[in-house]
């Protein structure tokens, strides 16, 4: 399934954002804010926001969103830093 959105003239011409990188940059804001509130996946939201894994990251701190990391993450995190001895 596809969505749509439409946004006002008025409003998309008042954003401080270039023409060219609008749809993009409300794209990328609209994952941060998706995933913040819970509602989306860490994979769903860098999706949406057309970025890898370490970019959305790395937007997520430059927002001060703090990263939703459950126990099965720490768990591959501690085999992966144990093969790297």
């Amino acid at each position: 399934m596809s969505l749509s959105i439409t946004i006002p003239n008025d409003i998309v011409e008042s954003a401080k954002i270039p023409r060219a990188e609008i749809k993009q940059t409300l794209c990328r804001e609209m994952a941060f804010v998706l995933y913040a509130r819970g509602l989306t996946s860490l994979g769903s939201a860098r999706k949406l926001a057309r970025l890898d894994k370490y970019a959305f990251i790395e937007g997520l701190a430059e927002r001060g969103i703090e990263r939703h990391y459950f126990e099965t993450e720490l768990k591959e995190d501690i085999a992966y830093a144990a093969g790297c001895k």
